[in-house]
């Protein structure tokens, strides 16, 4: 096992405890020259002005106090890892049994993170890829609340370094179930070439659906964001709630519809739920086609302006989770993937742009046609998330239109048509008008 490198506790400089974690603070601090908001984050973390950190994949979020009488909704973004990436790493800690074990006792093997950054794969942050947003009017990069947030992650990460892993892409759970995998498979191989016998086993897919035929095996799920269109309706309550409570019956059977739909959906492997925000499960509760009271609570409850919210909602049931994130704030892709989107649209024969009139402004994950009024964003999903612009003038502001797709083209076409759709639809009704 690897023992843990301390990281020093005293000087400005010394935040965490261990030497993962203060290398996540020193990638901070190696992004930005402002030196002022650096240790007003840290004087802010040290008083506890920062609340429930979340991490989810390629994104840290928590509410962190101010000077202003409501907490500012601070983001650090941090790309995650590919498929290929997971392999090389994931192969990397199964060749060692310690490294798993090291894991498991909370300690981040550093002959790990050197081979898997040899192979060229980040595990730790470089100053570069820490991406800072806030909903606080400060432009600084980090802003104050940002930067609390990313010393508050530090202790995080001192007390489980598989937050690393969850920023990078997949959870603890997901990567010890594939590491299992690795072990299985390699001590098939043994038993193969002539190790000792072992009785075979069955997948717990298989052991669930034989327990005395009470489980049924869930069907493959629609992907994350998507309706499930299984019937998954529980029995009817029969039990009515006490006298002057806030909700009704109805209010419970819809809850426990919820419920069910939710625990199938985690049965089949989504667990993005499981690491929602309030105002991100009030959205999703929103999303699925409530009552106009129920949504009309639901917004109230967020804070958020009613068309905000709104949009917020549309921008769940084109995209899913990713939908919402690409809609609640912008943040920096890889560069690759923009390129190839702009060369891609480019193209007249993709686009119908053979006079050449199609012009994008560029900007962090988005794509814009100011001349025509569409808008594809960049998601965390890599997928593309069209937008038009609607309303009157200049208090216009850009919608959700379409479903997401994994091609730009067809995410500016999803847009154009909607915005001719719905230009066609004001010119209808101010004729009939």
């Amino acid at each position: 096992m690897t023992p843990a490198r301390k990281a020093p506790r005293i000087g400005i400089r010394a935040f965490a405890a261990t030497w993962w974690g203060q290398t996540w603070v020193d990638a901070l601090e190696a992004s930005t020259l402002d030196a002022g908001r650096l240790s007003r984050g840290r004087t802010y973390a040290r008083k506890g002005m920062v609340g429930p950190v979340t991490a989810a994949p390629g994104i840290l979020r928590a509410e962190v106090e101010g000077s202003a009488p409501w907490p500012y909704d601070a983001e650090v973004r941090l790309r995650v890892l590919t498929d290929a990436q997971w392999d090389i790493l994931l192969d990397a800690i199964a060749v060692q049994a310690g490294r798993t074990a090291a894991l498991l006792d909370g300690e981040m093997p550093a002959d790990l993170v050197d081979v898997a950054r040899t192979a060229g794969v980040p595990l730790l942050p470089e100053p570069s890829e820490l991406d800072p947003e806030c909903s606080c009017p400060d432009w600084g990069y980090p802003c104050k609340h940002a930067a609390t947030l990313c010393y508050a992650t530090a202790t995080h990460l001192d007390d489980d370094p598989f937050w690393l892993f969850a920023l990078r892409g997949r959870s603890k759970d997901a990567v010890l179930a594939a590491l299992r995998t690795r072990r299985q498979a390699h001590t098939g191989t043994a038993s193969e070439t002539g190790g000792a016998h072992r009785t075979p086993g069955m997948p717990a897919r298989g052991a669930f659906a034989s327990w005395n035929g009470m489980f049924t095996p869930p069907a493959p799920a629609a992907p994350e964001g998507a309706h499930d269109d299984i019937d998954t309706t529980p029995p009817p309550l029969t039990t009515t709630p006490p006298p002057g409570s806030s909700f009704t019956l109805d209010d419970l059977e819809a809850l426990t519809r919820d419920t069910a739909q939710r625990a199938r959906r985690l049965a089949a492997g989504h667990t993005a739920t499981l690491i929602c925000t309030p105002l991100e499960d009030a959205v999703r509760l929103a999303a699925t086609d409530v009552s106009q009271g129920w949504l009309h609570n639901l917004a109230l409850a967020t804070g958020l302006p009613p068309l905000a919210f709104a949009r917020l909602v549309r921008a769940m049931r084109h995209g899913g989770p990713a939908g919402v994130a690409a809609a609640r704030a912008p943040f920096t892709p890889d560069p690759a993937a923009m390129a190839a989107a702009r060369t891609a649209l480019a193209d007249p024969d993709h686009t119908d742009n053979t006079d050449g009139t199609l012009r994008l402004r560029a900007w962090r994950n988005r794509l814009t046609a100011d001349d025509e009024g569409v808008q594809i964003r960049l998601g965390p999903d890599n997928r593309w998330h069209p937008y038009t612009r609607e309303g009157r003038a200049a208090a216009a502001e850009w919608w959700p239109c379409a479903p997401a797709t994994a091609d730009p083209v067809a995410a500016l076409l999803a847009a154009r048509t909607n915005s001719i759709t719905s230009a066609g639809s004001v010119m209808k009704q101010r004729q009939s008008g």
